[in-house]
């Protein structure tokens, strides 16, 4: 049976599988994370869930650390989504095992390191900037690699 698949190296399809399943669990554990900090914080977004922990509480949609979680989360987002998009065009284009792996676990390490340095453990700069350009320059190498080889 022809594959789309059988012109890319099944090491490199896995590990674009493997990263981008690793990232999927990173993006839907914000979520809970940013739960913890809202509990921790007393800082619920909705009247009903303020007053289901105490009907003394009020919302809160101020508190620092939950809106830090939620801009490393929408910073995933932003970052993530094209990552799974052009990670796959990348495959397309037969790219040198070593190289194709290690960029895929370059983006999927620096989106973890850059959740940990922003939002659980606050580093300064610059390192969420460097964990921010160590996902951010494989992309897009990627990308452009990909128009190149598709160029008409």
């Amino acid at each position: 049976m022809t594959s789309l698949f059988n012109t890319s190296n099944p090491d490199v399809y896995k590990a674009y599988v493997f990263w981008s399943a690793v990232l999927v669990a990173k993006i839907l554990l914000m979520a809970p994370l940013t739960a913890l900090q809202r509990f921790k914080n007393k800082a619920f977004a909705n009247p009903e869930d303020a007053s289901a922990v105490s009907k003394k509480l009020k919302p809160k949609l101020d508190d620092p650390d939950v809106e830090r979680v939620r801009r490393a989360h929408l910073n995933d987002l932003e970052n993530i989504l094209p990552f799974f998009v052009i990670g796959f065009l990348y495959l397309l284009t037969n790219p040198a095992p070593f190289l194709a792996i290690n960029l895929f676990r370059a983006v999927a390490v620096s989106r973890i390191l850059h959740t940990l340095v922003y939002a659980v453990v606050v580093v300064p700069q610059p390192a969420r900037f460097l964990a921010f350009m160590g996902g951010m320059v494989p992309t897009v190498y990627m990308t452009l690699q990909t128009i190149l080889y598709f160029m008409i």
